[in-house]
């Protein structure tokens, strides 16, 4: 199952061609992040409160339509793949007034102490959480 989150973009997301500027997509992704663990009842804040962390490892993604100011992204959310110490996480962007994707994204985020900065197994509460949302390679 994939969690659903949108956001609008913003006069400061956009470069001089006047189409959302490439790195900003991965902020996207953030936040998209970020909505997938609070409107989920699991505050993304709460968990970093409790030290754990989930720093990126590896990120890329795949641009096929422009993205302008004003437009309405909606994100489709999924994991892609789980393991012990770490998740895949895969993004997909849409204008709400398009039926193709804008833009594709994945990223592996690790599972660490923040205070040891050391991957660490996921704990069960996110495990579960993750495991709800994962749809496998795609």
């Amino acid at each position: 199952m994939t969690f659903k989150t949108s956001m609008r973009v913003r006069f400061g997301d956009e470069d001089h061609a006047r189409i959302v500027y490439y790195p900003k997509f991965f902020h996207f992704f953030h936040v998209a992040f970020e909505d997938f663990f609070d409107q989920q009842g699991l505050p993304y804040r709460e968990c970093l409160d409790e030290g754990v962390g989930w720093p990126a490892v590896h990120a890329e993604a795949d641009y096929r339509r422009p993205v302008r100011f004003g437009d309405d992204l909606d994100f489709e959310v999924s994991v892609t793949s789980l393991s012990k110490r770490s998740a895949t996480f895969r993004y997909v962007g849409t204008v709400r007034s398009s039926d193709t994707a804008a833009v594709v994204g994945t990223i592996v985020v690790a599972c660490i102490d923040m205070k040891t900065m050391r991957a660490q197994p996921i704990p069960e509460k996110y495990r579960a959480l993750f495991e709800k949302h994962l749809v496998g390679e795609s």
